[in-house]
């Protein structure tokens, strides 16, 4: 049973909509995430709190919520509300709190788009639900002649080594599960894609390994490909650095000096590394002829 939490807010708006997932709010119904993902930016970051407590449900959620939509669709301020920023929609225990289907029937009610990234299967049980919202969405007035969609899903996949996902995502579906599923959202007629967000420094980066994971996305009828590099945050022990360099060590403590170099003092890399991906990235999108953002 998961702790209970009472919030003040729940719709968080963005300062200006994110230019990859084109979302404009973000709403989390949960506190932490029973994917466990090591990696996960939360740990450590001052985009929530420590995820060693464990588990919450904003058990107030869905009433703060709708009298946000209620207003935000009074003075027509739609965008699309990203579910699951500092968690996973539909982590295990949304099978028994349902508590983003109670927010998906309220974006549906007040005509709000919505976008998701899942590693997890239980997004089937609300297909019917999400395409009522993507055909009933009410767009920003930018993206309304263009996107033309209610609804944007995507599957999230770091690494397709079933070893490194089980080390680094121990409560996520392995990653042909998770790409087996995009296709069912594509063949349900969802505009559906791939976040390879974050890839592996030495690890899933590298030519031979972008190049498996954007032809098996293009494979499996992704409309899309984004590709992100790794942030690691903190020094505490359930941060993700710590727990992140931890895996190094099981995994290929030669590596360790590498990320040293390449993240020195900071959480995220070098520029010339970020530079370098966004090329490698381009360069195999455009050789598998997938689109490397949303929209075209």
């Amino acid at each position: 049973m998961l702790r209970e939490k009472e919030v003040k807010t729940v719709l968080n708006k963005l300062k200006k909509r994110d230019s990859w997932f084109l979302v404009d709010y973000t709403v989390n119904p949960y506190e932490g995430c029973s994917c466990n993902c090591q990696y996960c930016y939360i740990r450590g970051s001052k985009y929530g709190e420590n995820l060693a407590e464990g588990l919450a449900v904003k058990s107030n959620a869905p009433e703060i919520l709708e009298k946000q939509l209620a207003a935000k669709a009074k003075n027509g301020q739609y965008g699309f509300v990203g579910i699951g920023s500092a968690t996973d929609a539909y982590i295990h225990q949304e099978e028994k709190y349902r508590m983003t289907e109670t927010i998906l029937r309220l974006l549906l009610k007040y005509r709000f788009p919505a976008f998701i990234s899942t590693k997890c299967a239980l997004i089937k049980r609300d297909i019917k639900l999400l395409k009522e919202i993507d055909q009933a969405a009410i767009l920003p007035a930018d993206l309304g002649s263009t996107l033309k969609r209610g609804v944007i899903l995507s599957v999230s996949v770091s690494s397709l080594d079933d070893t490194i996902s089980h080390m680094l995502e121990p409560g996520a579906i392995p990653p042909l599960q998770r790409l087996q599923l995009l296709k069912e959202l594509k063949q349900e007629g969802f505009l559906a894609g791939v976040n390879a967000i974050p890839v592996l420094p030495f690890i899933s980066d590298t030519e031979e390994e972008l190049d498996k994971i954007i032809f098996a996305a293009n494979e499996y009828d992704a409309d899309y490909v984004l590709v992100g590099g790794l942030t690691l945050f903190g020094n505490e022990k359930a941060d993700s650095k710590t727990l992140f360099y931890k895996f190094l060590q099981r995994y290929d403590a030669s590596l360790l000096p590498k990320y040293s170099s390449l993240y020195e003092s900071n959480y995220y890399t070098v520029s010339c590394y970020q530079k370098e991906l966004k090329e490698r990235a381009d360069r195999i999108c455009e050789r598998y002829s997938v689109r490397n953002k949303i929209l075209e």
